[in-house]
């Protein structure tokens, strides 16, 4: 390592690279003339440090002149250099473009080697830190010896047992928070039950513990994994372990496996520090699962949250109901006091309605925003229907809080009421993108507007019915992605519960659970061809079904959801008999995408107008050859296509699909070009490919697609241009090109393009923009700050209604030279 001798930081022995690493990030985010992209630079290396810490630790061991390593030492010793030169931020103006050029390219080698050489460094360095023996390692993590070579299989969302946030403090917990703080942090103490009724808030109370000060200085790693009705064992531990930055190609064929995996992830996180497992929302006759995570080991401790108390489990905390005093100030936090109320009247309702909610925050919550607002008639006819006995159930299991909520739901207006029962068909604790529900709810409702069903989920999530929450990136109308939707399980129980007054065969919705291949004893005891009256149908399965499925009949379902877990899955058969489907989602829970079977059972059906699939394994050429007439929109999230030939046959697309307008591509991670037929579906009006890293390329017969209105190719980082056939695309209205890294500029012609009104073009720092923009006269930009002078300057001449709109900060270097 001479060259750091020439650097004056000595041998690599005598300068730490964690410390040379430190000193570039401190002097990078100093820099004026070069924000946001020496910020950028400063977060890519930032990345690096737990790396370069352990290469601190093993120098000995480790060959920095080779390889991976020597390539990572060899950018570091350029960005050194380049911080000494830029100390002093004095910069010629004529230089920034040059030294611009050099810190991207710094920036570029970086973040490539975080984005893949990092992960093929973890994978060896896994291999040496278990120090298991090959015979475990490879049946643990399903890695051969052919390291060099290779490749993530799947999208890697690492993200998978992170505490939930909070947005506010909860009321009414702070006796309860230091009384469970206290038992936690004592020695003494290795496994802690919350338990209590549901709705009373022991989720929450268990992610404030987590974000407690005390806790998170004593727990070095504090991982939080719901578990639900139905846990798997091998999925918890997966998730774990890919969450902390292991990535096994393989699923564990058994618990024994999964155990071993498991016993080692611990023993690697006890080296940095104390452990916190947080079991949520364990379930009745889970001690067998409980039993396999406890582990003897030192400095590991599991909090469990649950409707049930595992008397044999560890030490137990019963969460009570809100005190009157707690109740009565959270309904004040969530409804405003109504106008004209005397201070006497006032008070007496606030003590009916606590009284009524029973100290319940789910139900005080959902009280509490159906008031906010109101007038006092309200609060009084609210108060009176109680009073009087209007429509309560009769459930032993859960009656108190399912009482409580029931009024909420009865005073939904009709069309709200059947969007909320909705709910109860999508599993415990899904996260689930609103664009799902929407589809379902255009199809099941006859609703043309798009828009119209969002109004619904706002309206559902204004009175606390569900949780909407948005990802924070740019969405456009009638696009929903960004958009994620949760429910509390409680007021899943209470939707499903509506549907349960009738019989199971008379039902309007329908849930079918299968556990193995043990259908319910509906399905076995009654008429040998079952014939079910239900409109949306949801069937969910688990990692040992062996797809043997019961016949059955289902004449007038409209919309379809599986749920599935095993690898292998084949569709049922009776599918091809449901000519009233409408909308089909099949979604796999399972770790890897299943390979789906008997896929040509939907050519039969004549009205499917939606098909979404997340995380199964398809070819592009299934979709075609179905033959689907109505079929109007394809969604494919997190799928696996394989090696297709794209040429391999000839399909007349515009008599196969004649009717499709949307494809969504969404997290494919084998996608490297599309298809030949999707430029030949001539009726297509949005084509979006979102987070598609292999995506190199645009087919150049896109210009065919002369109904196109909507072109989104986001977050696609490796592909590189479009083709200049787009400038054929004369009905395009929206380009979303934003967060496409290595976009180097648009078509030459693209001003062609008249009804063009909106470009995003976010995070593209080096996509140019060619001269015939300006023919574009309204057009509507959304980029970044620093752009936004450069872009008005060049373009404001022609276009009088050019609007820029400034984005988080951001550099694009290549507009810079340009201009």
């Amino acid at each position: 390592m001479n060259d750091w001798v020439s650097l004056g930081l000595g041998s690599i022995g005598g300068a730490l690279v964690s410390g040379v690493l430190k000193l570039i990030i401190e002097e990078a985010k100093k820099y004026k003339s070069f924000k946001p992209l020496s910020k950028d630079l400063a977060e890519t290396m930032e990345r690096l440090l737990p790396l370069t810490k352990e290469i601190d630790s093993m120098q000995n061991e480790l060959d920095l002149g080779s390889g991976e390593l020597k390539k990572l030492m060899e950018t570091i010793k350029k960005a050194y250099v380049l911080v000494l030169k830029l100390k002093d931020d004095d910069v010629w103006f004529f230089e920034k473009s040059k030294y611009a050029r050099e810190i991207e390219d710094i920036n570029k080698d970086m973040t490539k080697f975080c984005d893949i050489t990092l992960q093929v460094l973890q994978y060896r360095n896994q291999l040496k830190l278990l120090n298991l023996g090959g015979n475990v390692v490879d049946m643990v993590y399903g890695l051969g010896k052919k390291i060099d070579g290779l490749s993530v299989p799947v999208p890697v969302f690492k993200d998978l047992c992170s505490v939930p946030k909070l947005n506010k403090a909860p009321v009414g917990f702070a006796w309860p928070l230091m009384e469970l703080k206290k038992r936690l942090l004592d020695d003494a103490v290795v496994n802690l039950v919350v338990s209590a009724p549901p709705g009373c808030g022991k989720t929450t109370l268990a992610t404030q513990l987590c974000h407690d000060a005390d806790v998170k200085g004593h727990f070095k790693h504090i991982l939080f994994n719901v578990v639900s009705s139905t846990p798997n064992f091998k999925v918890i531990v997966q998730n774990l372990l890919q969450h902390n930055g292991y990535y096994p190609p393989h699923t564990f064929d058994n618990d024994s496996q999964a155990t071993v995996g498991l016993w080692t992830l611990l023993e690697k996180l006890r080296e940095a520090g104390p452990i916190l497992l947080v079991l949520d929302d364990v379930w009745r006759g889970a001690e067998l699962l409980l039993q396999k995570f406890r582990i003897n080991l030192p400095d590991y401790k599991i909090l469990v949250t649950s409707r049930f108390d595992f008397p044999s489990f560890g030490y137990k905390y019963h969460l009570e109901p809100l005190g009157d005093g707690d109740a009565r100030a959270l309904l004040i936090q969530w409804a405003s006091r109504p106008n004209n109320t005397s201070d006497k009247e006032y008070e007496l309702l606030l003590q009916k309605i606590v009284k009524r909610c029973n100290g319940f925050p789910i139900v005080i919550e959902v009280v509490g925003v159906s008031l906010n607002g109101q007038t006092l008639t309200t609060w009084k006819g609210q108060v009176e229907s109680w009073s009087q006995g209007e429509t309560v159930l009769d459930i032993p299991s859960q009656p108190t809080v399912l009482e409580c909520l029931q009024p909420s739901f009865n005073a939904l207006v009709p069309n709200l009421k059947e969007c909320f029962l909705d709910m109860g068909s999508f599993l415990e604790d899904q996260k689930i993108r609103a664009s799902v529900i929407i589809d379902i709810w255009m199809e099941l409702y006859g609703k043309s507007s798009s828009i119209l069903c969002k109004k619904y989920l706002e309206d559902l999530a204004s009175q606390n019915l569900l949780k909407l929450v948005p990802l924070g990136n740019e969405t456009e109308d009638g696009f929903y992605n960004e958009f994620l939707v949760t429910q509390h399980d409680i007021l899943r129980e209470l939707a499903i519960r509506q549907s349960e007054l009738k019989e199971n065969l008379e039902r309007k919705r329908l849930n079918l659970e299968i556990r193995e291949d043990t259908f319910p004893d509906w399905c076995l005891n009654g008429p040998r061809h079952p014939v079910v009256n239900a409109s949306m149908l949801s069937i969910s399965t688990d990692d040992l079904f062996s797809s043997n499925w019961v016949e059955m009949e289902f004449p007038n379902v409209k919309a379809l959801v599986l749920n599935l877990s095993s690898p292998d899955y084949a569709l049922p058969s009776f599918i091809a008999g449901m000519t009233k489907l409408k909308v089909l989602t099949i979604t796999n829970h399972g770790f890897y995408p299943a390979r789906l079977r008997n896929f040509s059972c939907l050519s039969l059906l004549p009205n499917l107008k939606r098909i979404r699939l997340e995380k199964v394994s398809v070819t592009l050429l299934d979709i075609p050859r179905l033959q689907l007439a109505s079929l109007k929109k394809l969604s494919l999230v997190m799928c696996s296509f394989g090696e297709v030939f794209y040429d391999s046959e000839e399909i007349d697309v515009s008599k196969a699909l004649p009717s499709l307008q949307e494809i969504d591509i969404d997290y494919c991670y084998d996608l490297y070009e599309l298809p030949y037929w999707v430029s030949e579906v001539v009726s297509l009006k949005t084509l979006s490919i979102t987070n598609c890293n292999k995506l190199t390329v645009l087919p150049e017969a896109i210009g065919n697609l002369s109904k196109l209105e909507v072109l989104r190719v986001s977050s696609c980082i490796n592909l590189s241009e479009l083709p200049e056939t787009t400038d054929k695309l004369s009905n395009l209205r929206f380009l979303d090109i934003s967060h496409c890294l290595g976009l180097r500029k648009l078509p030459l012609k693209i001003g062609k393009l008249q009804k063009l009104k909106r470009i995003s073009m976010r995070k593209c720092w080096r996509c140019e923009l060619p001269d015939s923009v300006r023919d574009l006269e309204d057009l509507e930009v959304k980029c970044e700050e620093e752009t936004r002078s450069m872009l008005w300057e060049r373009l404001m001449p022609k276009m009088r209604n050019l609007i820029v709109h400034e984005e988080e900060t951001e550099h694009n270097l290549n507009l810079l030279q340009m201009f």
